[in-house]
């Protein structure tokens, strides 16, 4: 889905909560996504579009309540400053569909010391092959 979208296309492809984060730059509440606890092998991919962001041997319990990754698949996600909330905080968003996924802060673990925390709305999980 390319960002030239309508906003009822959107929400055909999006729940609720995933257009909320994705399209209007929102935030889930902190520690209620599911994949905060996803510990398999695979890939998380956008939620609306199914390009593969990030792998699961860059994920990493931050603490901070979001799915967080040191690196993204290389050319997966793009950023761009984000002023709102009276901060500047640097904006990660699906390099395919547009969508926002969360903020790339530099306080991560080596080897990049970065951490993106994305919403967990705007991710989808997929296992390995056995």
């Amino acid at each position: 889905m390319a960002d030239d979208h309508d906003d009822a296309a959107w929400r055909d492809k999006l729940d609720p909560q995933q257009f909320y984060v994705m399209r209007e730059h929102g935030t889930e509440r902190a520690g209620t996504s599911p994949l905060n606890f996803e510990k398999r092998d695979g890939l998380f991919h956008c939620a609306a579009c199914n390009n593969p962001l990030f792998r699961s041997d860059t994920k990493y319990e931050s603490g901070s309540g979001w799915p967080s990754f040191f690196a993204p698949i290389e050319g997966a996600v793009e950023t761009s400053v984000d002023t709102s909330h009276f901060m500047r905080r640097v904006e990660v968003h699906c390099a395919q569909c547009k969508g926002h996924l969360g903020h790339v802060f530099p306080d991560g673990p080596q080897p990049t010391g970065e951490r993106y925390c994305m919403n967990g709305v705007a991710l989808q999980f997929e296992p390995a092959a056995a």
